[in-house]
């Protein structure tokens, strides 16, 4: 049974009057441990650490002071609110097509670690690489070491990697041989290189987790087909662990 792992968005929303939450995250014991940490950190470190400007830090320094994060949650598809998530277009979605994500979908997260779409989440600002240290470790890579890859591989042994470096290194290191671990890349012919342009493979990620909750694919080899966004699947770019798609605009 395929998984599907994306990177979450640094903008979040608030909406609990959409749908109810169906659960809270696996790992929620381990999210309170981050936010106790989160809590002890001053403004300025809080600020250096997000690399932001102030009205951003004022606005998440706040949400972590009153944060609960068993409260007014929101399930985690409809909390994040990237391009990526612009082109999923979860607000659409049939209940058919949510039950296929709830099932297949894994969103990763430096804060959550690792959420079902349907996870209630509250709005925080923790990026996978950010800087934070604290017992026993001293980055988030080293805090969630090989959990998120087990809890995935408990789940299935083939995994598409929808995510960004960022997010997908730290699942690749704790993989198993018998783990098939598929990444797509979206990309154009640049004087006769492959490039990856991050907005339009962001757009490209978004659609391919709608592409497939319409289709309810459980097979990885049917994503080939998939022709949005002027991308076409090539076989001769495309190895046993890239799928590869190319803007047809620079073909």
């Amino acid at each position: 049974m395929i998984r599907i792992i994306i990177s979450p968005a640094k903008k979040m929303k608030i909406d609990t009057d959409l749908m109810a939450i169906a659960q809270m995250p696996q790992f929620i014991d381990e999210s309170e441990q981050l936010l106790s940490l989160l809590q002890k950190l001053s403004y300025d470190e809080l600020k250096a650490m997000w690399k932001c400007n102030d009205a951003i830090a004022e606005q998440n320094v706040e949400r972590i002071r009153n944060m609960n994060i068993k409260n007014s949650l929101t399930p985690a598809i409809y909390a994040y609110e990237g391009i990526q998530y612009q082109y999923m277009s979860p607000g659409v979605f049939q209940n058919e097509e949510l039950a296929y994500l709830e099932q297949h979908l894994r969103i990763l997260s430096g804060f959550y670690g690792m959420l079902r779409p349907l996870d209630g989440v509250t709005p925080y600002r923790l990026e996978m690489q950010g800087k934070l240290q604290g017992p026993g470790f001293k980055s988030l890579y080293q805090f969630w070491g090989s959990k998120l890859a087990d809890q995935l591989q408990a789940e299935s042994n083939c995994i598409l990697n929808l995510a960004s470096k960022e997010y997908s290194k730290n699942i690749l290191p704790f993989l198993s041989e018998e783990t098939l671990f598929i990444t797509c890349v979206f990309g154009q012919m640049v004087d006769g290189k492959l490039v990856e342009k991050a907005t339009r493979a962001k757009m490209a990620r978004g659609e391919m987790v709608r592409y497939m909750a319409e289709r309810k694919i459980t097979d990885v080899k049917d994503i080939r087909s998939f022709d949005r966004l002027d991308f076409v699947f090539s076989e001769e770019k495309s190895d046993e662990s890239n799928n590869v798609f190319i803007y047809s605009d620079g073909q």
